[in-house]
């Protein structure tokens, strides 16, 4: 398992989108036969040595590994907070609620460009896979939210997440006839 990573899931979004830059992806089905999914789960990165399963552990991995997790534990801990709440819209996004516009403001609060430290992290990834996602259901979903819009811009635009938006990369397309393979896989 030395070399690049490999990352096994479906070849469709999710909830492992943000962190699906790898070089070598392989579709999920092809696991569930054999063994390697510890709790018959997907998404599972080989990566150092290891087979990661579980989205938050393996998020987390990468984000410590890529300097993406805080400088220590109160802004880990922000960033938990920040992903875990962002985990939770995109939970009611899948069920096709939404947050209401009276609240906006969600990045006013505090003044920064980024969720946490006025540094890129992880939960700020995160927040802009979502919105990416949003915007794909609907593009007018997002036309209230000013905040929102400008760190999608602002993390859109950074030279890595940039050459990952561009046409041919490992980005998966939206959702749409990839639905039936999801599926499949989860059994609906």
């Amino acid at each position: 398992m030395a070399g690049k990573p490999i990352f096994h899931y479906l070849n469709g979004h999710g909830r492992m989108e943000c962190g699906a830059t790898y070089p070598t992806f392989h579709p999920s089905f092809l696991l569930s036969k054999d063994g390697s999914l510890m709790f018959q789960q997907v998404p599972m990165v080989e990566i150092d040595g290891m087979k990661l399963v579980q989205t938050r552990a393996i998020l987390n991995y990468i984000a410590t590994k890529h300097n993406l997790y805080g400088k220590d534990m109160k802004e880990r801990a922000l960033i938990d907070m920040y992903s875990e709440g962002v985990a939770d819209l995109g939970e009611m996004i899948m069920h096709l609620l939404l947050c209401p516009p009276a609240e906006k403001d969600v990045l006013k609060s505090h003044g920064q460009d980024y969720l946490v430290g006025n540094k890129l992290s992880r939960a700020d990834i995160h927040l802009v896979e979502l919105l990416y996602y949003v915007e794909e259901l609907d593009p007018s979903l997002l036309a209230n939210f000013p905040l929102l819009k400008a760190l999608k811009a602002r993390v859109s635009n950074l030279p890595a997440v940039k050459k990952f938006l561009q046409p041919g990369s490992q980005r998966k397309p939206p959702t749409d006839e990839k639905i039936i393979e999801v599926r499949k896989v989860f059994r609906f």
